[in-house]
């Protein structure tokens, strides 16, 4: 799976106003920060939430169709930066073993030699070395993904969604949405190519949590 990468995630100055988009009241943040008229999502490290975040992909297959497929095991750690989102960070770690297609057979063949052989490769990794700026809330994160031990640039067009402080858990929490494609082949994951595409289409849904103090 050049990418835009589907782990991970954290390039956008964050604008709540006070106001969600459809004219509600935002969740307040703690004491210290009620009197600030515009709230930034307190910088820290957040962790990726695990029954909120979601990385899948997609690919020609011989023409007919686009499956969609996912990892159902992945963890991400993320640097925010509020004041200076460029200087913000993430690391991802993909268990490759979790590999989900929704056909049992398909799940093994993915697994095997052929493929991502996770038998001698159990992780996929992506560790950001830069975040560039390109709108009030969007930008891109490049960094070194890691499939089957094989490491190559890889870049993601990141989109800032949300980002409050949640009373109920007493926590902070920010949500991104991420998409790009990355070459197979470039990780040694040819077979079958070019039948079945070699570009690989990456779709990331995260949301990252931060205690608050």
């Amino acid at each position: 799976m050049k990418m835009k990468f589907a782990v991970l995630s954290a390039v956008a100055l964050v604008t709540a106003c006070g106001q969600n988009a459809n004219g509600t009241p935002a969740e307040t943040a703690p004491a210290e920060q009620a009197a600030e008229t515009v709230f930034a999502a307190k910088s820290g490290e957040y962790k990726a939430e695990k029954n909120h975040r979601y990385i899948t992909f997609s690919y020609l297959h011989q023409g007919y169709s686009k499956p969609y497929l996912r990892w159902r095991e992945w963890d991400a750690t993320l640097d925010w930066d509020a004041e200076e989102p460029e200087k913000s960070s993430i690391s991802v770690t993909i268990d490759a073993n979790s590999i989900d297609s929704g056909v049992d057979k398909f799940d093994a063949d993915l697994k095997s030699e052929r493929f991502f052989d996770t038998a001698n490769y159990p992780e996929i990794t992506f560790e950001s070395t830069s975040v560039e700026r390109t709108g009030e809330k969007t930008g891109v994160i490049t960094g070194d993904l890691t499939i089957k031990g094989v490491t190559k640039p890889a870049s993601l067009d990141v989109a800032f969604n949300h980002g409050a402080y949640r009373e109920r858990g007493n926590d902070y929490k920010i949500g991104f949405s991420a998409s790009g494609v990355i070459k197979r082949s470039d990780f040694g994951i040819d077979f079958l190519v070019p039948a079945v595409s070699d570009e690989v289409n990456i779709i990331v849904e995260a949301e990252f949590t931060m205690p608050a103090e």
